[in-house]
């Protein structure tokens, strides 16, 4: 271990995986090590179930009724790609693709009035939606229609619309749309958490409503993928990817100490050893004094032995409960997947909820929710503190990742991860540049 690292990364988190294995393609000579002796740290996949239940300290173990403990997957942080997002993107840049198998998941719903409708994300979908009444509809179509044509390169699509000036709450007025047709069009299909973004320029929005409809258009039924055996095969996709680059991995090895020179990081003590590097990448539990809490969030794994109420007994599926909808401020999400993906047992399922915590009670924040997937077999809740490093790593050289948010899909962790590359290299992460041309996340056949 007492060598010389272009970078070091602790953690074998999403994040820190991506990172190293970018850096390795890139031809830097990279250590990966992890405190745990298993991939993923807070992101990772837990199996067999025994082991989710010795996790949340529940000594009685799981029933028999609960099947083989190793048919089960469980993620701690619940999450969906979206399938022309950014994470499929560097999927396919770094080739990981090949270690993976997705599966599309089968429907988006959003909840409105106590009940949960499907998403309608296409024109033939909105006319046929009862989310809506038939005026509203037709105002909706016109809607997505300006938005899938909108080019914001080309004036001519703007309609007298602004992308840089015009807020998103005047576009809305525009088109005439009303209050729950605004809050499933920028909640469900743009997938903001909060309302703040009304007030901002509708350029993101627009660009996220289309990113949404150009994901959905890709395979149909929701615009989300989902790979099997859970998301712990994706940190280590990327961690086989870095190994074939040259990159060195060590689990279950302690990290004693960051050294640092004149305010610089110049290496990492382990077990009386060091291994100097030039730069070190982390996530906020091996550098505590260097970032601050910024919330909180709650997730309740709950086991089911039957698909969720009015979702067309889908085996998969997201469910999205804007905040207005339970007067809160931010919305609760629920992520269902099942024996289909080779996470649970046959016939089971595995639903998690997750809303940003608001009040002293969090449980009860999540009650619209759990109200949903009644009847419950087992429930795990966990409750995170969210971090973010305190500064942007430009001195020390060192880049610390953010916890991963409420969010049920991957492009916030994405927009953190090519922020903390662009800090690191001094250029941007450059999707085009993809080392291999072939468009499809499942490989050359389709499915």
């Amino acid at each position: 271990m007492d060598e010389e690292y272009d970078v070091i990364v602790l953690g074998t988190g999403l994040t820190e995986c991506i990172l190293s294995g970018i850096m390795s393609v890139n031809g830097k000579k990279v250590l990966h090590m992890d405190r745990n002796p298993y991939y993923g740290g807070e992101s990772s996949s837990i199996t067999p179930l025994e082991e989710l239940y010795k996790r949340f300290q529940l000594p009685e173990g799981p029933p028999e009724s609960m099947g083989r403990g190793r048919d089960w997957n469980v993620d701690l942080i619940p999450k969906f790609l979206m399938a022309n997002g950014q994470l499929v993107k560097m999927l396919l840049y770094t080739e990981v693709t090949r270690y993976l198998d997705f599966k599309v998941v089968e429907g988006s719903f959003v909840y409105k009035g106590g009940k949960i409708y499907k998403v309608p994300s296409t024109e033939t979908e909105a006319l046929a939606s009862n989310l809506m009444g038939m005026f509203e509809k037709r105002r909706f179509r016109k809607f997505l229609v300006f938005v899938a044509n909108f080019d914001e390169n080309d004036p001519k699509t703007f309609e007298g619309v602004d992308p840089q000036t015009t807020s998103m709450r005047d576009v809305y007025r525009k088109f005439d749309l009303g209050q729950d047709v605004i809050d499933f069009t920028g909640h469900a299909l743009a997938l903001y958490r909060t309302d703040d973004y009304l007030e901002q320029p509708c350029l993101e929005t627009i660009n996220r409503i289309k990113l949404y409809s150009e994901s959905l258009a890709r395979y149909g039924k929701s615009p989300y993928l989902y790979p099997l055996y859970g998301l712990g095969e994706l940190p280590q996709g990327f961690a086989r990817l870095s190994a074939i680059y040259g990159g060195t991995y060590m689990l279950n090895k302690p990290v004693d100490d960051i050294i640092m020179e004149n305010g610089k990081v110049v290496g990492v003590k382990s077990e009386g050893e060091v291994a100097r590097c030039k730069q070190l990448i982390c996530d906020p539990s091996y550098i505590p004094d260097r970032v601050r809490k910024a919330g909180q969030v709650i997730r309740i794994i709950c086991i089911l032995s039957h698909p969720i109420k009015n979702t067309n007994d889908a085996n998969s599926c997201q469910i999205i409960i804007p905040q207005n909808q339970v007067n809160r401020k931010s919305d609760i999400y629920v992520c269902m997947i099942s024996y289909a993906h080779n996470v649970a047992a046959q016939g089971k399922y595995v639903a998690i909820a997750s809303t940003t915590v608001e009040t002293e009670d969090p449980e009860k924040e999540v009650g619209p929710a759990l109200e949903l997937l009644e009847p419950i077999d087992q429930k795990f809740v966990a409750i995170s503190d969210l971090y973010e490093p305190i500064d942007d790593g430009s001195e020390s050289q060192v880049f610390c990742s953010c916890s991963y948010d409420a969010t049920t899909h991957f492009e916030t962790t994405c927009n953190d991860i090519k922020d903390i590359y662009k800090r690191m290299a001094g250029s941007a992460f450059d999707f085009e540049n993809m080392k291999r041309k072939q468009n499809d996340v499942f490989g050359e056949a389709d499915q």
